[in-house]
């Protein structure tokens, strides 16, 4: 059974700062913002959170069906996918617009600074999703605002469960807006700043949220992740990684093991703790790396 992935595929330049970006940033000058960051390290990746997630999934061992647009610039990025087993059959090329790209700087205490240019993303709408007998799970990650919000609706239409992922989008919509998604959505998944944004815009806790859902997951790096079901959590312990060499790409990592878990029917629970492995293993390599349960579990 498949997974269909809908978010952004993107070339992620990604770039080291060895300071600490609160030495740099003065708090009482912010109206006058005018910083340069020395970055001797750089880097360009195959990205983007369709991407990411399909990667994870398919190394896996799912099929991974992502949603995505890409640019008049983007035939190296299908042709990588392919390469690899993964299917481009909901993959758009716009030639009007360059793909997605993301220009990533992260700091020695692993904070990260992100311009993002969404180019042909912005025409992701345009893809709708339709009920077919091999897709049993869906996931909304961070996309163009109108794909976001009519892609929720059509899995909601062809009676598939999905995982609502807002991530970085999540600012692009009001507290009405965010309840509708959560009505709409079988679980959510968010970072811990992402839910302090959720409950804040939303006027509900995670407790209330993850009564409205079957489950609410909130990530929170190294300390591990909490599961929220039906107004109870249970905190799920992290997996500590042998070095950490690049946080980049970790939450997707952990968001395609989610799929991989609900799709087979495991509890919330059980996916997590595999997410926090595979989580921990993306961090302690740089770019792409084999995810396969013997390699997880070798951690």
């Amino acid at each position: 059974m498949s997974a269909v992935i809908c978010g952004s595929l993107a070339f992620d330049t990604i770039m080291t700062f060895e300071g600490r970006f609160s030495e740099q940033i003065l708090p009482d000058q912010l109206h006058i913002l005018n910083v340069s960051f020395l970055v001797p390290a750089l880097r360009r990746e195959f990205g983007g959170c369709a991407g990411n997630i399909a990667y994870a999934l398919n190394q896996l061992g799912g099929a991974p069906l992502p949603m995505a647009t890409i640019g008049r610039d983007g035939a190296e990025y299908a042709a990588r996918m392919k390469s690899q087993g993964i299917s481009c059959e909901f993959v758009r090329e716009v030639d009007d617009a360059y793909t997605a790209q993301a220009m990533i700087m992260t700091d020695r205490d692993n904070n990260q600074i992100t311009a993002f240019h969404p180019g042909a993303m912005m025409q992701a709408h345009v893809t709708r999703i339709k009920a077919r007998s091999d897709i049993a799970v869906g996931i909304i990650s961070p996309d163009g605002r109108d794909a976001m919000l009519q892609h929720a609706e059509q899995f909601k239409a062809a009676n598939i469960p999905f995982v609502f992922d807002p991530g970085q989008g999540l600012p692009m919509f009001d507290g009405k807006e965010l309840l509708h998604f959560v009505e709409l959505a079988t679980w959510v998944t968010v970072n811990d700043y992402e839910a302090k944004m959720l409950s804040d815009r939303t006027g509900l806790s995670c407790a209330e949220l993850s009564k409205q859902v079957s489950g609410l997951i909130v990530t929170l790096g190294a300390e591990g992740c909490e599961v929220w079901v039906e107004g109870e959590k249970t905190l799920v312990p992290p997996v500590t990684a042998k070095e950490v060499v690049d946080p980049t790409g970790c939450g997707d990592a952990f968001r395609g093991a989610l799929l991989f878990g609900l799709e087979k029917g495991w509890s919330l629970v059980r996916c997590a703790e595999l997410g926090n492995r595979v989580g921990a293993h993306k961090i302690a390599f740089r770019g792409g790396q084999n995810y396969t349960l013997e390699t997880i579990n070798s951690i």
